[in-house]
């Protein structure tokens, strides 16, 4: 597995944590975070840019969900689905350094693993209609 991925599957354990204690900020939380989950430092880098970034935006991108998940009530999604969604829409509008296709990828295979298929359909369909409308271009 690559260090990117191992990031984006940690920074979601985290992200679903936090999200089932209803916690904002992240910090509190790390230092034992990284006891234990050891990992060398590219990857713990990585790993907090991806929770502090989904963080700061969260209440942005809890809007988007809500008018992009056609029919779905972001408090009624499973607690995982929505932290890939909001992982994986953080990294399309917010980390430049990520191509969109690979943001939207990543988000699907980190979706596969924790997730159900269905919830990677529904995932996928979502960021795809974020992409088209948000940033056409890419």
């Amino acid at each position: 597995m690559g260090k990117r991925r191992k990031a984006r599957e940690l920074a979601l354990q985290l992200l679903y944590q936090l999200d089932l204690q209803e916690e904002s900020s992240p910090e509190p939380h790390l230092d034992e975070f990284w006891m234990r989950h050891p990992v060398d430092a590219e990857v713990r880098e990585f790993t907090e840019s991806l929770i502090r970034g989904t963080k700061l935006h969260e209440a942005k991108i809890d809007e988007m969900i809500s008018g992009y998940a056609q029919n779905w009530e972001i408090e009624r999604m499973a607690v995982v689905d929505r932290n890939i969604l909001r992982q994986g829409i953080f990294e399309l509008l917010w980390a430049e350094e990520v191509p969109p296709k690979v943001a939207i990828n990543e988000a699907l295979e980190v979706a596969k693993k924790f997730s159900t298929q269905e919830s990677s359909r529904f995932i996928n369909g979502v960021l795809d209609r974020i992409h088209k409308e948000l940033r056409p271009s890419d």
